[in-house]
């Protein structure tokens, strides 16, 4: 029975999805123990726990009320915002409320009337907490998406800001970018941030209220059209460099710069059309644990994780008191289908929990740095953990982390390349000249002898010109219709007898057979 239990809990994770479960009891000839997994919360609507802030002050409309109107109806402007009557107030927490029947309510700003003047609001969500981007955020515009924003991103609580998308009518006048689409992105330039006019030019349809940040379209790009292949997602944030940060958030804000124009121009005589009114705000996550909790609570106005793996702290940062006798560790994807806990230990058990991915049965504490690390790594791996590949060898990206084939060799040209070692796709540093993912080939102009050196066929090391060959080092063999020591000079403008195409083409090849006669008889006479 107690197998039977084992077993069970040990095929939950692959019934409830991938790292759901932190922990199983299982049944060992040692005995029953805990099994470790990575493990995450469920992705959630992240606006039902946020706080929002707009400013500047004076931004949101209604004091003193004002009346405006729309782009449909541009002169009836009957419409009126008012703070003092709640009929009529439009606040920053419509944009988080539930809409019944069909009502859209919606913060509004207050209208353009300081033109020139730029109209500029920001509006700000903070969570105090780290969270993980699981689908696209999606800004839904009332009466005009804008014409002109940015969408900005803050990994400490907003202390500090950094891009995350343009948006603009046209990019290149608001923003000196080119204007791109996430689709059209590549795995090496996933996290990239660009401009997209995708979502500001006026489309004059109440249906085009939209405003995205396409995160699903990212993920696309290694997990496919219909995010199947969620492994490859997976091995992926864990492999390249910032990609999961990308996607961590403890704060965002919208930085909304020039409103709805209705596709004209500025009309200076009529400002009250001009605004923004934001019904919506939908914010997909999940709390970052760093793989160390399945499960997020709120509590006390925050976020927080349940932390397993003998961690602790707000996101699951470091271990608890008595079980730090290694360095803490964000779990790991890798390797899949479960991931590494990467657990904290307690001093008498951090020997026997040393992850080293089957390259290494041995782990040595050292003392001064306060670390266990694997001793002794096969396969041609390195590392704390055996985790990455010794020099002169790159990462096989077919294989699993505790494969023992994971590390393939560089296989450097020793005379082409400019060591043993390859970036971590197996192409070599090659020295001048030399070319190809070995760097055993040469580029145009170089030919090979012991090394890549140029085509040159005289002292001061010319290169033969017009597609002309060195044969042997010693001398040009020119290509039909040109001569002289270097092939630089054509037959046409040397000798107009030889304009006539098959008078040159004899002509030419009689005189590189020639040429290589004589240079073979020279050989002879010099033997």
């Amino acid at each position: 029975m107690l197998y039977l239990v084992a077993l069970l809990l040990h095929c939950l994770p692959l019934a409830m999805g991938q790292y759901d479960i932190c922990k199983s009891w299982v049944t060992t000839d040692d005995g029953p123990s805990w099994e470790f997994y990575a493990c995450q919360p469920k992705a959630m609507r992240m606006k039902d726990y946020v706080t929002v802030r707009v400013d500047p002050a004076g931004i949101t409309c209604g004091d003193p009320p004002e009346r405006f109107c729309t782009h449909e109806n541009p002169y009836l402007c009957s419409d009126e915002c008012d703070a003092s009557n709640p009929d009529l107030a439009h606040p920053p927490k419509l944009m988080f409320d539930s809409e019944d029947e069909g009502l859209a309510t919606y913060w509004q700003s207050v209208t353009w009337r300081r033109y020139p003047e730029p109209l500029l609001a920001n509006i700000t969500l903070s969570w105090n907490k780290s969270i993980e981007l699981t689908d696209d955020i999606v800004i839904t515009f009332e009466y005009g998406r804008p014409t002109i924003m940015m969408l900005e991103k803050s990994l400490d609580n907003g202390r500090t800001w950094h891009p995350y998308q343009y948006y603009a009518d046209d990019c290149m006048e608001a923003f000196s970018m080119p204007a791109r689409r996430v689709r059209d992105l590549s795995t090496t330039s996933a996290n990239r941030v660009l401009c997209t006019e995708e979502y500001s030019r006026w489309a004059g349809s109440k249906k085009e209220k939209t405003v995205r940040f396409e995160v699903r379209d990212r993920f696309a790009i290694f997990a496919g059209p219909d995010l199947k292949n969620m492994d490859n997602l997976y091995t992926r944030l864990e492999s390249a460099k910032g990609l999961k940060d990308f996607f961590t958030v403890t704060d965002l804000r919208m930085r909304l710069l020039r409103p709805a124009l209705g596709g004209t121009y500025v009309q200076r005589e009529n400002l009250y059309k001009y605004f923004y009114a934001v019904s919506n705000i939908e914010v997909t996550g999940r709390c970052k644990c760093n793989l160390h909790a399945n499960l997020c609570t709120f509590k006390e106005g925050s976020l927080q994780c349940e932390c397993e793996h003998n961690t602790t702290g707000q996101d699951c940062g470091k271990c608890k008191k008595n079980f730090r006798s290694r360095s803490w560790r964000a779990g790991s994807y890798l390797p899949l289908p479960n991931g590494s806990p990467n657990a904290c230990a307690a001093a008498g058990s951090a020997f026997g929990n040393c992850e080293c991915y089957g390259h290494s049965n041995r782990c040595s504490y050292i003392d001064f740095l306060n670390v266990v690390t694997c001793v002794s790594c096969k396969h041609n791996t390195r590392g704390q953990h055996c985790q990455h590949c010794r020099l002169g060898f790159y990462r096989n990206s077919s294989a699993e982390l505790d494969d023992e084939n994971v590390c393939i060799e560089c296989n450097c040209n020793q005379i082409g390349s400019m060591h043993d070692r390859c970036n971590e796709t197996g192409y070599c540093e090659c020295k001048e000249g030399a070319t190809g993912p070995k760097c055993d080939d040469c580029l145009p102009n170089y030919y090979w002898r012991q090394g890549c050196f140029p085509n040159v066929c005289d002292d001061e090391l010319l290169l033969c010109q017009n597609g002309g060959t060195c044969y042997q080092n010693q001398r040009c063999v020119c290509p039909v219709g040109f001569k002289g020591v270097l092939c630089q000079q054509s037959r046409c403008e040397a000798d107009k007898k030889d304009c006539d195409g098959a008078a040159s083409v004899h002509g030419s090849l009689g005189t590189v057979l020639l040429g290589a006669l004589a240079l073979q008889l020279r050989g002879w006479v010099d033997l």
